[in-house]
């Protein structure tokens, strides 16, 4: 991460120095460095004469006190707080008084590792998500001592090196690491209750949620061990707030040393030949020739346009509470946070949220046990008709996206009426720090807010623990959208 911000800032024209405590390690970095340099030289990112006016300004420094006339300092040192305190208490005894010094930690708090600085002000936090050089990201974080002015100062560096900074205040996660525990936590949830398997979860996220990567790949990725680590910092920082629970499934993975790529066995195997498991898809089934649209779909209303362009005959009608009616007597409803063994009615299909329906390769459906195969064979011939895949799940409330999108919405929105961001923050962080499709809060405005409080008030109902209870910040913008609409 250290040569990664280094070389961010040396192509961007600064004359950068490089310390590590460890002999000889500055030096090696300083040979990485220019290595990297090389290779952008003939990919052809780089010319020439730019990568030899970098090198020339990159210099090891084998001393602390060759940092003296600094005027930034950013430490990506190891994540502990005694260390990081002692290595800044070093630095200020050797710079300037006018020297910002920065932090990159991603889980520790910017404000206690300046708390025993004389010039707390100067201190601020820079984030950067790796690898540093490609991705545009970079968190600027305000301890409660940081003087705005340094704030301000630090932004305009970063975005001076072509990066995207973000403001925000100094709390558990930040920005990025708060809002994105739910987009592991309900997946893990859903897996917790058997109701799909990592594959099809991860494949519902991806196709029909347009996300990345699914969560059990991801973290697989990323590493179990780090993943679960940061749920449990977060979680234990917000003094164990049930919406940030750590997962047991995820646990037992750790402890079984079973920690992603890195050991070669995750969610999945990464064993040479080993096969990637596939998600449930259903067999094609005949495509039923007319339904009956009842009221409004909400944001799944664009499918009618998708079913009428397939060749079927869409009757509409009025009434409350959107939903399908198949000719078989089914209906079909968009995920709402109830489940389908609620309903006095047996032939009942739920079918999950998109994030583009016309886009989306694969649907998810679920139902109950006693729902017919007959009504759950028309709903599948359905969306197969629109050229989906379609991959049907247990009987759990709010289902894959519809849940996930809502919780991500919630802890978004809670962040921004805390102060910790503004909302066109959180959402570019969301979108550049981990490449969701579109923002949380965006998405949820699309939803409708009033529409996402209300599945997580039936969550809240099934789950009555607190995790899902709607924010006063999620229900605040519900009732200013109705203000609106009426």
């Amino acid at each position: 991460m250290g040569q990664g911000i280094a070389q961010v800032a040396l192509v961007a024209g600064h004359p950068v120095r490089l310390y590590d405590s460890a002999p000889g390690r500055a030096e090696e970095a300083v040979a990485a460095l220019t290595a990297r340099l090389d290779r952008l030289v003939e990919k052809g990112r780089l010319d020439a004469p730019a990568r030899e006016d970098a090198v020339r300004r990159l210099h090891a420094a084998a001393e602390l006190d060759e940092l003296a006339d600094a005027a930034l300092v950013i430490e990506a040192i190891v994540e502990l707080l005694p260390v990081k305190q002692q290595l800044f208490a070093d630095l200020e005894k050797v710079v300037g008084d006018d020297t910002v010094l920065a932090t990159n930690t991603s889980s520790l708090s910017v404000t206690a590792i300046a708390g025993g600085l004389r010039l707390p002000g100067r201190f601020v936090g820079l984030h950067f998500f790796n690898p540093a050089p490609l991705l545009p990201l970079v968190e600027v974080v305000s301890g409660f001592a940081t003087d705005p002015d340094v704030a301000t100062r630090a932004y305009a560096t970063v975005k001076g090196w072509g990066k995207t900074p973000v403001r925000c205040a100094d709390t558990p996660g930040f920005i990025v690491n708060r809002v994105a525990r739910p987009f592991y936590a309900e997946a893990l949830r859903v897996y917790e209750e058997g109701a799909a398997d990592p594959a099809t979860i991860d494949a519902a996220l991806r196709e029909c949620g347009g996300f990345r990567m699914g969560p059990f790949e991801l973290t697989d990725l990323i590493g179990q061990d780090v993943n679960e680590a940061v749920t449990r910092s977060v979680w234990e920082s917000f003094y164990q707030d049930p919406k940030f629970t750590p997962s047991l499934a995820q646990r037992r993975l750790v402890e079984s040393g079973r920690l992603g790529r890195k050991t070669g066995q995750g969610w999945f195997s990464y064993a040479e030949g080993a096969e990637r498991p596939e998600p449930h898809t259903a067999a094609p089934a005949e495509a039923p020739t007319k339904i009956v649209v009842r009221g409004d779909l909400g944001p799944a209303e664009p499918l009618v346009g998708l079913f009428e362009e397939a060749g079927i005959t869409v009757r509409r009608k009025k009434g409350n509470g959107g939903f399908i009616t198949l000719p078989g007597g089914g209906e079909l409803n968009l995920a709402d946070g109830e489940s389908s063994f609620e309903y006095h009615k047996e032939e009942i299909v739920y079918f999950d949220l998109a994030l583009d329906y016309a886009r989306a390769s694969r649907i998810v459906l679920s139902t109950r046990e006693g729902t017919s195969p007959e009504t759950l064979a028309e709903a599948v011939g359905l969306f197969q008709a629109l050229g989906k895949e379609v991959s049907v799940i247990g009987d759990v409330p709010g289902m894959i996206v519809a849940r996930t999108v809502a919780m991500l919405a919630d802890v978004a929105a809670d962040a921004v009426d805390r102060g910790v961001a503004t909302a066109e923050d959180v959402d570019t962080a969301m979108r550049l720090g981990v490449n969701y499709p579109v923002g949380p809060l965006e998405w949820a405005g699309k939803v409708g807010y009033q529409r996402t409080c209300a599945l997580l008030g039936e969550l809240h109902e099934r789950y009555p623990t607190g995790r899902y209870a709607p924010s006063v910040a999620l229900v605040r913008r519900g009732y200013a959208e109705e203000g609106q609409d009426s």
